[in-house]
């Protein structure tokens, strides 16, 4: 039995979802075309990177077979490996959105098992009542923004009103998402949670699956940065989840990064927060030292879709891969007899697509550990095949969807 350890690279996809078209994704490849970028040098950037895209971890695990699976191609430059070492698959989502929450919830075995609500794409974007009552209740002189925008963009164009007025900025994407953007010390960190609590609750009766509390630094556009100190307000999943299934065996589940905040802290007994990819392996290396055979490792890695995914940047992208593959070794040589690794993503986020948001793909699955055998687990159904795996893997109750991969 041993420990299980689930890592989820936020927005790492494959391509090929069948029903990509029904959101608008037709053709998006997250992995597929930053492998092509790279392999043409279009993604070559001095002081960042060159060349062909370099993840030789991943790829003898399986990703390259898996993507080739998944949209009938190899990633272009990638050597293609005969036997990968890992028990590879690529996964389709069976839950009605490509958003953070919905793919983390079936990959711990809880589609989503109703349609989340999304704001128009207008100016305004949000309905009147839910502004007023924001506006009244957390006490604000008003808000800015109140459209769809890229984080990074409606920063630059409104940061530096938003300090002068006071005024939070409110803006949503294609997600079920409601961000509320401000200044960490003038505004206020522990303010800005508070005016996102009361922002979840009015967000309830919409079914909006996030508010998410943006908090940034800086005192000028050429200076402005986010902080590590994000936070997630989520609506709490519907049902059981692995996570549940785990602590009620009296199991540790180890929630590292935003894993926490995705279940709002259901099922997770051990939070170890970080901010950003490096300091999340970091934390995912300590969850590792100190768990208990039986526990679950969570992670969420964030910077892929963060950072790189909505910023279309396709060589910080593929730089961002490179260096998360680099670190795989450290990972491998701290698995103990018995561990299971389960390595996925739960969207895509095409840094060469159209637009800033999550694109429809489905995503690698790469099961592997200490004398698990390599081989071709075909095409999951859902993502709830990884939380049938897991609890298989760990002794615990079967859940009511998915099945297992060993």
């Amino acid at each position: 039995m041993a420990r299980a350890i689930l890592l989820v690279m936020d927005s790492v996809g494959i391509g090929g979802a069948a029903d990509a078209a029904a959101f608008g994704d037709e053709g998006a490849d997250t992995l597929g075309h930053i492998a092509a970028s790279c392999a043409a040098g279009a993604a070559d950037q001095a002081g960042l990177r060159t060349g062909p895209l370099a993840i030789p971890n991943m790829n003898r695990l399986g990703i390259g077979r898996a993507a080739e699976a998944s949209v009938g191609t190899h990633p272009a430059g990638m050597e293609r490996v005969e036997s990968p070492e890992a028990i590879w698959a690529y996964a389709s989502e069976v839950s009605k959105g490509k958003d953070t929450q919905s793919g983390h919830w079936e990959i711990a075995g809880l589609p989503v098992p109703f349609q989340w609500g999304y704001f128009p794409e207008t100016i305004p974007a949000f309905p009147a009542e839910l502004t007023d009552a924001l506006i009244e209740e957390a006490e604000l002189p008003g808000i800015l923004g109140n459209k769809h925008a890229s984080g990074t963009d409606i920063l630059d164009e409104l940061g530096e009103e938003h300090i002068r007025t006071g005024k939070p900025i409110c803006y949503t994407s294609q997600d079920s998402v409601f961000q509320i953007c401000a200044h960490e010390e003038r505004f206020g960190l522990e303010r800005l949670y508070a005016v996102c609590t009361i922002a979840r609750r009015l967000c309830d009766r919409l079914r909006i699956g996030r508010v998410i509390a943006r908090p940034f630094i800086g005192e000028a556009r050429d200076t402005f940065q986010r902080t590590g100190n994000r936070k997630d307000f989520s609506v709490p999943p519907p049902g059981e989840t692995l996570l549940d299934a785990a602590v009620a065996a009296k199991r540790d589940v180890w929630g590292v990064g935003k894993i926490s905040d995705i279940f709002t802290g259901r099922g997770v007994t051990q939070v170890l927060k970080a901010p950003d990819n490096e300091t999340q392996f970091n934390a995912t290396l300590e969850a590792m030292r100190r768990a208990k055979d039986g526990d679950l490792v969570f992670t969420n890695f964030i910077d892929f879709d963060q950072i790189f995914g909505h910023r279309r940047d396709v060589a910080g992208y593929a730089d961002c891969l490179e260096k998360f593959d680099s670190r795989l070794p450290e990972l491998i040589a701290a698995l103990r007899p018995g561990d299971l690794v389960i390595l996925t993503a739960d969207h895509g986020n095409d840094p060469t697509f159209k637009g800033t948001d999550h694109t429809r793909e489905n995503v690698p699955v790469l099961a592997f550990g200490p004398k698990i055998e390599g081989r071709n687990a075909g095409h999951l159904l859902t993502y709830a095949d990884i939380a049938q795996t897991i609890t298989g893997h760990l002794a615990l109750p079967p859940m009511r969807i998915g099945a297992s991969m060993m």
